[in-house]
């Protein structure tokens, strides 16, 4: 099951732990849209590096001041820009998976608006998208599942479905426990993201520091939607590979 387990490029060693331990990767280094403006044949032969010879992988696309949804036309004309480059650099790692930030700010965005626009956009984008492309939709300020769930279902495409970063579900403005994300997005579930905290700050603590319960978080996501990969988000994944060797979720393979 290693290779349903990915670690985030956030942890700059990532590719050596994702190797020593049979795991994917998350290339998480163009989240930074600077990274795609400057020096990108660089960063690209970079991330090739860390993504050589991996099994499993998945791309995080950029998301600070792009929505799907924005009100905006020229901002929903950059979001599409960043998505379609994101598309084509991640082709160009060989990776066909990709998280995006579903984009929702409370009090900026009406939940009727956020869900009908995003619908609107993603059905526009996915026209020209790779036949072959699946998209995971993450929550970030989202007060619960049912507009990210709306939104998968609006759209009505296979290639969309959903992220669940479980730290985002606990903390900020969620006001739904991590635990009841799951059944509610599960039909819809490609990805989920593993981090801990305690319920205020988005800390990106080891899964065994906080208050999240993680390991059945973990096995609840097994059960209802079986086809779900992970990844582990911490600045330092060695705590979190160690705690899901130690609660029987990863193989220790060295």
């Amino acid at each position: 099951m290693n290779n349903r387990f990915h670690i985030s490029t956030i942890d700059e060693n990532a590719a050596a732990a994702a190797r020593r331990y049979g795991l994917g990767i998350e290339e998480a280094d163009f989240c930074w849209a600077q990274r795609i403006d400057a020096e990108l044949e660089e960063n690209i032969a970079a991330a090739e590096e860390k993504t050589r010879g991996i099994g499993s992988l998945w791309f995080h696309a950029p998301f600070a001041e792009i929505a799907p949804c924005a009100i905006d036309p020229m901002v929903r004309a950059l979001t599409e820009e960043r998505y379609r480059q994101s598309i084509e650099i991640a082709s160009r790692l060989g990776i066909k998976r990709i998280v995006i930030h579903g984009g929702y700010i409370p009090h900026v965005y009406f939940p009727e608006h956020y869900v009908s626009e995003s619908i609107r956009f993603w059905k526009e984008f996915l026209k020209t998208a790779p036949g072959d492309i699946t998209i995971a939709l993450e929550n970030v300020m989202e007060p619960g599942p049912e507009m990210l769930v709306g939104i998968s279902e609006g759209v009505g495409d296979p290639r969309l479905g959903l992220c669940l970063d479980i730290g985002h579900a606990n903390c900020g403005v969620s006001e739904t426990p991590p635990l009841e994300w799951i059944a509610p997005m599960a039909k819809h579930l490609k990805h989920v993201h593993l981090h801990n905290n305690r319920g205020e700050n988005d800390l990106h603590l080891p899964l065994g520091e906080g208050d999240i319960d993680c390991e059945r978080i973990i096995n609840e996501v097994l059960s209802s939607a079986p086809e779900a990969t992970f990844t582990i988000e911490n600045m330092d994944s060695a705590d979190s590979v160690k705690w899901l060797i130690k609660k029987g979720f990863l193989n220790d393979r060295r």
